[in-house]
C-alpha cells in the first residue's frame, strides 16, 4: 500500500506542472527547449513538464500614466507636462520575444516622444490644441510598438503646469481681453442706442403730435411713482408766438433810416 503512496505524489506533481488554466483575457506563450511553440488559450492548456515553460500575457487594455516631463515649447516657455496612454497587447508573440519589458518599453518610449512633440509646440499650441497633439503622439507611438504587438488606442494630455509668472502674465492678458469685450459691447449699444434716437427724431420732426404723445406719457410716468417734485414739461410750439415778436422788435431797432 506505502508503494503507491510516492506514485500518487508524482502524478499529483506531473498535473500541477501540466496542467495550466487561463482566464479569457490571458494568453500563454509556450516555449519549448527555448523555442516559441504558439500562443495558446484561454482555458486549459496541457504542458510537458521540465521541457515546456509558459509565459503568461494580458490581453486587456492597460492605462499607463507618463510621468511629468520638462519641456521647453517652440516659444521658448517652460513648462510640465503629464499623460496617459491605452495600449492592449494584439500579437502576444511578439509582446515577449521582441522585446524584454513591454511595459517599461512603453513608458520610455512615451516620455521621450512626449518631450519630442510638446517641444516642436507653442504655448497656445499646447493648451487649445490638445486634440492634435494627442493625435500626434498616437501615431507616433503606435507606429514605433507595432513590431512589439501592442496597438496604442487612445494618448491624452492630463496637466499642462506652468511657471507662477505665466500664470499670473495669462491671467492679466485675459483680464484685458474681457475688459475690451467690455467696451466693445458697450460702444455698440450705444452706437444702436443712438441710431434709434435719430430714426426717432426724424419720426417726431415729420409727425409733430408724436412729440406731444411723448410729453404725455411721460408725465404719466412721472405721476406713477411717489415723487415730492413733479415737473411739467411744457411743448416749444407755445413759445414761437413770443419768439417772433421778440425778432420782429430786433429786426425793426436795427433797420436804417428809422428815428
Amino acid at each position: 500500500m506505502y508503494t503507491f503512496v510516492p506514485i500518487v505524489v508524482l502524478v499529483i506533481m506531473f498535473l500541477a506542472a501540466a496542467v495550466k488554466i487561463l482566464k479569457e483575457y490571458e494568453r500563454g506563450v509556450v516555449f519549448r527547449l527555448g523555442r516559441v511553440i504558439k500562443a495558446k488559450g484561454p482555458g486549459l492548456i496541457i504542458l510537458i513538464p521540465v521541457i515546456d515553460k509558459m509565459v503568461k500575457v494580458s490581453m486587456r487594455l492597460v492605462a499607463m500614466d507618463v510621468d511629468p516631463q520638462d519641456v521647453i515649447t517652440r516659444d521658448n516657455v517652460s513648462v510640465k507636462v503629464n499623460a496617459v496612454i491605452y495600449f492592449r497587447v494584439i500579437a502576444p508573440i511578439k509582446a515577449i520575444v521582441e522585446v524584454e519589458d513591454y511595459s517599461y518599453a512603453m513608458s520610455q518610449l512615451a516620455q521621450t516622444t512626449l518631450r519630442s512633440v510638446c517641444g516642436q509646440a507653442e504655448l497656445d499650441e499646447l493648451l487649445s490644441a490638445r486634440e492634435k497633439i494627442n493625435n500626434e503622439l498616437q501615431e507616433i507611438l503606435d507606429t514605433h510598438t507595432d513590431p512589439w504587438g501592442i496597438k496604442v488606442a487612445t494618448v491624452e494630455l492630463k496637466h499642462i503646469d506652468l511657471p507662477q509668472e505665466m500664470q499670473r502674465a495669462m491671467a492679466r492678458q485675459a483680464e484685458a481681453e474681457r475688459e475690451r469685450r467690455a467696451k466693445v459691447i458697450n460702444a455698440e449699444g450705444e452706437f444702436q442706442a443712438s441710431t434709434r434716437l435719430a430714426e426717432a427724431s426724424e419720426i417726431m420732426k415729420d409727425h409733430p403730435m408724436a412729440l406731444q404723445l411723448r410729453y404725455l406719457q411721460t408725465m404719466r410716468e412721472l405721476g406713477a411713482e411717489n415723487n415730492t417734485t413733479t415737473i411739467f414739461p411744457i411743448p416749444i410750439d407755445l413759445f414761437k408766438p413770443f419768439i417772433k415778436l421778440a425778432e420782429l422788435a430786433e429786426e425793426k431797432s436795427d433797420s436804417p433810416g428809422e428815428p
